[in-house]
């Protein structure tokens, strides 16, 4: 299927590693220019070589804080002309209402709900006035499936989901769609290196963490490039009458009981 991207340009936030990384690398086999975002200026660098080992696309980094709104806005300057804002930065700590302080709330906040809000806005005056484009918020399971345990990042994802379904009910009058993801646990280093310490603590072993999995559907995580593959299609004409509305990729776990 021909998804019509080619020639396309798309900015990636938390671009570097993982889904964010994943999705550059789709991005680019179906023919876009690719910029992506993070803090990490050596981790952008890597990424950004085997993206052009790879496919024979434009990659351009920014070394950026997405959790700062004068540097988001300033990053959306710079790749105004994008067609398509991939929101990935973010990564909320686990912790109960008491664990969570203030502090380590309203940081966490700064990247992951703000850093997509902020992103959004600055770029969809940019789409407006040319009455083209598409955001794909990457947002998280907990935003429906709410966990005690993960209170920040379950109201977040919940108000992250709000926010899609809210400003992509009306973005479609100035010809611009905003559609969000929600995957579940999906197997980043991130959470590979935590499977690996949960099995090393239970068993001895990190080398079994893939038995930490097994009650996940089809007995393992999602894959980045599952998560990926979704978030083309949506930004892609191919998925044109599709807008505030919430993906959720997770092979029934949020029904699961």
């Amino acid at each position: 299927m021909d998804l019509k991207l080619t020639g396309k340009t798309v900015l990636i936030t938390g671009g570097s590693r993982g889904i964010g990384f994943a999705c550059a690398m789709a991005f680019a086999a179906e023919g876009c220019a690719v910029h992506i975002a993070s803090r990490s200026q050596e981790s952008l660098e890597a990424a950004r070589d085997k993206i052009r080992a790879r496919h024979n696309v434009p990659v351009e980094i920014h070394a950026a804080d997405f959790s700062k709104g004068d540097t988001v806005r300033a990053v959306v300057e710079a790749v105004g002309h994008a067609d398509i804002l991939v929101n990935n930065a973010g990564a909320i700590p686990r912790g109960d209402v008491f664990a969570m302080t203030e502090q380590k709330w309203r940081e966490s906040w700064e990247l992951k709900m703000f850093g997509y809000v902020n992103a959004t806005r600055a770029m969809l005056e940019k789409m407006y006035a040319r009455k083209k484009g598409a955001v794909v918020n990457i947002i998280g399971l907990a935003g429906e499936s709410f966990n005690y345990d993960y209170v920040a990042g379950t109201t977040a994802n919940a108000g992250l989901m709000a926010f899609t379904r809210a400003v992509g009910s009306r973005s479609v009058d100035h010809g611009v769609r905003v559609v969000a993801i929600n995957p579940p646990g999906t197997r980043t280093d991130r959470m590979t290196t935590l499977l690996r310490s949960q099995a090393e603590q239970k068993w001895g072993d990190p080398e079994r963490w893939r038995e930490l999995t097994t009650h996940m559907p089809f007995g393992r995580p999602a894959e980045p490039d599952e998560v990926a593959d979704l978030a083309v299609f949506l930004a892609s004409d191919r998925a044109s009458y599709i807008s505030g509305v919430v993906m959720t990729l997770d092979a029934g776990q949020a029904a699961r009981h």
